[in-house]
């Protein structure tokens, strides 16, 4: 991947972040029907905050899913930051 244009480093990066979008957005709704499964009317933006519902703690794949997504959102941050460095021209 190293004789990438800038062209075909950003078709990559575009495909990758529908990959990863896709990937996410999947492993969000998993982690909201799971809390919703502890906690009934927690909403999306609750989740962000599972540490204010002791409920989730005890949920037995919670933690763990939501350990999935966090990942995630870790390799899709690091991916862009990757090929950005590598083969997109710096943006003035």
């Amino acid at each position: 991947m190293s004789d990438l244009d800038p062209r075909s480093a950003a078709q990559v990066l575009e495909a990758l972040d529908r990959m990863f979008d896709q990937m996410i957005a999947q492993q969000r709704q998993k982690v909201l029907r799971l809390a919703r499964e502890a906690v009934p009317n927690i909403g999306p933006e609750d989740v962000l905050n599972p540490h204010d519902f002791p409920q989730l703690k005890a949920h037995p794949t919670f933690e763990f899913e939501d350990g999935l997504l966090s990942g995630l959102v870790a390799a899709h941050i690091a991916v862009r930051a990757e090929l950005n460095a590598r083969f997109l021209p710096p943006r003035h």
